[in-house]
């Protein structure tokens, strides 16, 4: 075969003997399109101009839209290949877009990221890879510096359960409506009567006077007073959906002070480990989420058990009246919570005790899924047993008089301003 192939070649170069200048002619006009093609890339300073437009800060837990605006200067058409140097908490590698651009045009690429820690992101620099209609080459843009950005407590979620607790859309998203037991003392008017209105709110002396049916209209009591107390040892480390628990305490904590507020309640704020972290006193002024909010972004789980004695030092201080105390935490085994129950019923004794803690929903999923084996049987077993211990903690506190609050991280902030929106309906605080 190879004789065959020599003989052939012999023959097509000696009846077309300019077939041998190809190759070389190839190589030549190959060179003569790269260079062209570098002379359109590199001739021009500044061919395409990009930057990214972020917020000032990111909402911890929330997916945050950032955008990249890319526009191309060059008088041809480019493809461009466009690289995001994100924070390496994200851990991830695959933020690349790649996009087409007339000669003028602009464009603005969406992108999302869902922090799941508190703190500061480096992000990097902005590259872009650019080619021309050639396409030999590419020619490689670096827009910058980067930039640092704040990730805080979820403070997107609470701008969403504010704009529905302001026009009473609560209920949109689980918030359940309670009926009244009677109404409140906070009388606020006297209206007219319309059909649907009370009859046992009618103002008889003001219908005598006017000639009309008149009735009194109540609002819920004010200036309650509402202290989110969050636990920051040891059993608030553990994660769910790349949150720690703590995570999910705090942006609980942040929505309902913020509810708190706009139902015209007095917010505050302690949190606790082996000592006392944070304490903010309970307001309603304009300032005082940007004081919780502000406090919770610096929080840290710590490594130890809390103090509740010195918890209840701290609430016998600095509460003065009877108040609404949601205390964030959570127990894996009923001894966990019999340490503390001597403390948590003292202070139930002076306020309103709820203690909020959390379901193991992956203990939930191995205690559903169907056992193959000896050893599926087992960890099934221990499985529901840690799930039923749950129940007999909220049992527990029941049996003395405090209410509780058991539910999965991802329904933890529903879960708790219902509660919030019952207990004050009810008039307990």
């Amino acid at each position: 075969m190879a004789a065959t192939g020599c003989v052939v070649f012999f023959l097509f170069s000696f009846f077309f003997p300019w077939l041998g200048i190809l190759p070389e002619m190839a190589f030549w006009v190959l060179l003569a399109l790269v260079l062209a093609d570098a002379l359109m890339l590199f001739r021009a300073s500044k061919g395409v101009f990009a930057k990214r437009l972020a917020p000032e800060r990111l909402s911890n837990g929330d997916d945050n839209e950032l955008s990249i605006y890319i526009e191309n200067l060059y008088p041809f058409n480019i493809a461009a290949g466009i690289i995001d140097e994100i924070p390496f908490q994200f851990q991830r590698r695959d933020v690349l877009f790649r996009t087409a651009l007339r000669s003028g045009q602009n464009k603005l690429i969406n992108y999302f990221l869902r922090p799941t820690k508190r703190g500061e992101y480096e992000f990097g620099l902005i590259r872009v890879y650019v080619k021309s209609p050639l396409a030999l080459i590419r020619r490689r843009y670096d827009f910058g510096p980067g930039e640092v950005l704040p990730v805080y407590p979820s403070f997107l979620q609470m701008r969403k359960y504010e704009l529905m607790a302001i026009s009473n859309r609560l209920n949109e998203v689980g918030i359940k409506k309670i009926r009244r037991v009677g109404h409140s003392l906070e009388f606020e008017q006297v209206k007219n009567y319309v059909p649907g209105d009370d009859f046992r709110t009618i103002n008889w002396k003001a219908t005598a006077r006017h000639g009309n049916l008149m009735t009194n209209l109540y609002t819920d009591e004010k200036s309650q007073h509402v202290y989110c107390v969050i636990d920051k040892s040891r059993a608030m480390k553990m994660p769910f959906e790349g949150l720690s628990l703590l995570d999910y305490a705090i942006n609980a904590s942040l929505v309902l002070s913020n509810v708190a507020i706009l139902k015209e309640d007095k917010a505050g704020l302690i949190t606790v480990a082996e000592k006392i972290g944070s304490v903010v006193p309970a307001d309603r002024k304009a300032v005082q989420m940007n004081r919780i909010l502000e406090v919770l972004y610096k929080e840290k789980t710590r490594y130890l058990e809390t103090n509740m004695e010195l918890l209840y030092a701290t609430i016998r201080n600095v509460l003065k009246q009877r108040s609404l105390v949601v205390f964030f935490t959570n127990y894996e085994s009923m001894p966990a919570l019999e340490r503390q129950l001597p403390f948590l019923k003292r202070i139930a004794r002076l306020h309103l005790l709820l203690v909020v803690f959390f379901e193991n929903t992956e203990l939930k999923t191995l205690s559903e899924e169907p056992a193959r084996n000896v050893e599926d049987i087992y960890i099934k077993t221990i499985a529901e047993k840690f799930a039923y211990d749950k129940k007999l903690m909220v049992k527990e506190l029941a049996r003395h008089g405090i209410q509780s609050i058991l539910s999965t991280p991802q329904n933890l902030t529903v879960n708790t301003i219902n509660r919030y929106l019952q207990l004050k309906a009810r008039q307990t605080i």
